[in-house]
């Protein structure tokens, strides 16, 4: 209990310095007291906003963001929501292990948040941001993922016409069998106009 009392009294004397306190805005599932129709919870998305003091990183607080949050917070918060909307259209940096975590931080804190975003960044701008390095590996991850659709059409493809024949063996199987089941009537139906022929 002193801990936490302790802890608090060191949140509250930073409150009003916020260089001291770093936030981060994010999306959390929370599950409802609901059910869906097959008796499954339901969940919902709530923003969430995660507190930490700069000089320690073992105490975080994670709450729901409350507007005096959002508030006291704003560039943060104007991140967060960016970054939402960057993502919508694009594919997240933090979906894929070509970029480290400080790295992706250093994107995200330049309003860079998709995979896309940084490719396409002009040169002149990705140096002046201190991005090459990062966009030279968006460019080439990019690249590989381009040679990986064409390799996956290709097999796509491949798949499709095995599935052609396969269907073109079936109808001529098919067609056989009737042929055959016709072949077998006509001789039946001779068989039967001899045997009348011959009563």
């Amino acid at each position: 209990m002193d801990i936490d009392f302790a802890l608090f009294r060191q949140v509250a004397d930073n409150l009003n310095d916020e260089r001291n306190v770093a936030a981060r805005f994010y999306d959390k599932a929370v599950k409802t007291e609901n059910l869906s129709s097959e008796g499954l919870p339901v969940f919902k998305n709530v923003t969430y906003v995660e507190i930490r003091l700069k000089d320690n990183n073992t105490e975080v607080f994670n709450q729901p963001a409350t507007t005096e949050k959002i508030r006291r917070f704003p560039k943060e918060y104007a991140l967060y929501k960016l970054a939402k909307e960057k993502i919508k259209n694009g594919t997240p940096l933090n979906q894929f292990a070509f970029l480290n975590a400080a790295e992706i931080a250093t994107c995200e804190s330049r309003g860079i948040f998709t995979v896309e975003d940084l490719a396409k960044l002009d040169e002149n701008k990705a140096l002046s941001l201190g991005l090459t390095h990062e966009k030279r590996l968006a460019e080439a991850f990019i690249k590989r993922a381009k040679n990986n659709t064409a390799v996956a059409d290709f097999l796509e493809k491949e798949q499709q016409y095995k599935d052609e024949i396969e269907n073109l063996k079936n109808e001529n199987l098919m067609l056989k069998q009737k042929i055959s089941e016709l072949s077998k009537s006509k001789t039946l139906t001779r068989k039967s106009k001899k045997k009348g022929e011959a009563a």
